[in-house]
């Protein structure tokens, strides 16, 4: 009787020390958030060889204790729509909550090249699509120049393709899927050449491939035709035909005053048993060149703005006709802030439970750096709109099960649960907001105490960790880890 009183002892107390003697990292006494479970209390997360090993009421003890008493504790932002992939805009993207920020609305045009560079010295993970807008550049002879994703007005851009064309683009397509590319990305605005026929064999293509199609649609306005609106049907009826999978990139500022229409298309499309998706940043301002097809002759009827809606982001200088001539005539690439949405329309969209948060991130811009802290100042602390799981599941879950129509590693992110990666955001609910302005946009948020990649801590009470690279690549389902070239 004795020694079963010890061993029962002895039991008790060994369980409770297996839990805390192996974790590389706990986080202690946090608000863990897992907006898949719908997990919201106060929890110890231990943290093992770059995943969640342990959630857990009881103390957990680590190599390293981080105390997270009155902090929200939850999967890290996801941004689906990132073009800069510098690593100052990687400082503010980890600043702003964000573990994985990927190139999905037009993709990078050389996906190899671009996994290449990145490996080993990105911060946060990263990834691309296969650029349609690229591979048709190529077709027409006219490759886009080093650092560009977008093509000027020319041949590539207004022209139809032949059938020759066609299959060079498909061919190239294929090859930036075998590379690691996680989808098509298809910038319709910049080529508004591209036919009807076009667009149905590219999306035949990635039906084929079992890979998502992300798109800017091809016009916005509400001017018929060439509207918003005919634009989302143009590409929701691809997808019903051939069906793929559609990801409608910034349906805010596509659609513009039409917005709230756009997504009751793509509602009915999906209750319909459409696999459409959707996204939205929170600004009232876009950005884009202005050498590009965007600025074809009759932009001001097509968008329903002028020339002083246009702004140069490094002076802050409105344009005039005059100037407008100028810059878009010439041959160097550049940027202009379009304000051409309302803000009592966004404030319809970003809540709307269709929609997922992405920043559309471009140097120049406040929503490089602040897209993520500003909904939750926003829309979570200020309106009320949106309730901070909402605001974590738009911003962590709905771009993970986005991405695992493209990839398997997606099924680990986006959660807050044992077995999920360990990249996790660390903020402080109360005080998080943005500081991005359009005369100081790489101003960086304030809020976020901590961040992890994949286990590796990024921020430590609210500055960045010198000297570590933790991202790492999600590729298509072709090219994972184990697969042969």
């Amino acid at each position: 009787m004795r020694k079963l009183i010890l061993f029962l002892l002895f039991s008790a107390l060994s369980i409770p020390m297996a839990y805390a003697q192996h974790y590389d990292i706990v986080l202690q006494g946090g608000r863990v958030m897992d907006p898949e479970t719908g997990l919201d209390a106060v929890r110890n997360v231990g943290i093992n060889a770059g995943k969640i090993a342990r959630i857990s009421r009881m103390k957990l003890t680590g190599r390293q204790i981080i105390y997270a008493g009155g902090l929200v504790v939850a999967p890290g932002f996801i941004d689906l729509h990132q073009h800069a992939q510098d690593l100052a805009t990687q400082r503010v993207k980890a600043l702003d909550g964000v573990t994985s920020a990927l190139e999905m609305e037009i993709g990078a045009p050389d996906v190899a090249q671009f996994l290449r560079a990145k490996e080993g010295r990105s911060l946060i993970n990263y990834g691309t699509s296969a650029s349609q807008v690229a591979a048709r550049a190529l077709a027409f002879g006219t490759p886009l120049p080093a650092g560009a994703i977008l093509p000027k007005i020319g041949p590539a851009t207004n022209e139809a393709a032949t059938p020759e064309q066609l299959q060079r683009i498909r061919k190239r397509l294929n090859h930036e899927l075998d590379a690691g590319g996680l989808a098509i990305g298809m910038g319709l605005g910049y080529t508004p050449g591209a036919t009807r026929l076009e667009v149905l064999d590219d999306f035949r293509l990635a039906a084929q491939r079992k890979v998502p199609v992300y798109t800017h649609v091809r016009s916005s306005g509400q001017t018929e035709p060439g509207s918003a609106i005919e634009s989302v049907n143009e590409v929701i009826g691809a997808a019903a035909i051939t069906g793929a999978s559609l990801h409608i990139v910034h349906i805010n500022s596509t659609c513009a005053a039409d917005a709230v229409e756009c997504l009751s298309m793509v509602e009915g499309a999906r209750a319909r048993g459409l696999d459409v998706t959707t996204e939205a940043y929170p600004y009232i301002a876009g950005m884009t060149t202005i050498n590009s097809a965007i600025f074809s002759p009759g932009w001001q009827k097509r968008m329903n703005i002028g020339y002083g809606d246009l702004m140069i982001p490094e002076t802050g200088e409105r344009l005039n006709k005059e100037r407008f001539d100028a810059l878009h005539a010439s041959s160097a690439t550049q940027f202009v802030v379009i304000f051409s949405s309302k803000q009592e329309v966004l404030d319809q969209v970003i809540p709307n439970p269709l929609v997922m948060i992405a920043s559309d991130g471009l140097v120049g811009h406040p929503r490089n750096a602040g897209t993520y802290s500003r909904v939750l100042a926003q829309y979570v602390r200020e309106k009320k709109t949106i309730t901070l799981m909402d605001a974590l599941r738009k911003m962590s879950l709905m771009p993970a099960e986005m991405l695992e129509r493209s990839t398997p590693a997606a099924r680990q992110k986006g959660r807050l649960q044992e077995g999920a990666d360990a990249d996790i955001v660390v903020f402080d609910p109360a005080t998080i907001h943005d500081r991005a302005t359009f005369q100081k946009p790489m101003e960086p948020s304030v809020g976020v105490r901590y961040l992890l990649v994949g286990g590796t801590l990024l921020v430590d009470q609210g500055r960045i960790v010198p000297n570590v690279f933790p991202g790492q690549a999600l590729m298509g389902p072709t090219h994972q880890p184990g697969t042969q070239d």
